[in-house]
């Protein structure tokens, strides 16, 4: 559910009242982080995509081949359209990830490699090689 008029729509200076795995926020102090370089205003402990769609934000990311424009599309953690680059660590879901002051980040572009020191990293290689879109050996 979103703060807006026109209930179920997301505008600019909307927040999430309810997310749907995250429950209510706690409405933290108001912080101060930087995009792409720019000081914006959040409040901390709530999800970094909400910061941003508050300030009308909606690119996040750029796709690797054709160069298009993504943003939050689930907002539960399970797609990779959020991601960005957060503190030099890209690939982070910012709409999962608490804001916390004086974070840096960035619009990622493309794909960044994936960690093998990530200890989530032998669960993410399990689960995409599990989806029915990876592409097999046999294939």
């Amino acid at each position: 559910m979103v703060t807006d008029e026109r209930e179920g729509f997301g505008v600019a200076m909307s927040r999430i009242v309810e997310h749907p795995i995250m429950g209510a926020p706690i409405k933290g102090i108001r912080v101060v982080f930087t995009y792409d370089g720019v000081e914006m205003e959040g409040y901390e402990g709530e999800p970094i995509a909400m910061a941003l769609k508050a300030a009308g934000v909606e690119v996040h990311r750029f796709t690797a081949k054709r160069h298009e424009p993504r943003g939050i599309f689930c907002a539960i953690g399970r797609c990779t359209d959020c991601v960005m680059v957060v503190d030099g660590k890209p690939n982070v879901r910012t709409c999962m990830t608490p804001l916390a002051a004086g974070m840096d980040v960035r619009t990622q572009d493309g794909v960044a490699p994936l960690d093998l020191d990530d200890p989530r990293a032998e669960a993410l290689v399990a689960e995409a090689a599990a989806s029915p879109a990876a592409v097999r050996e046999d294939e």
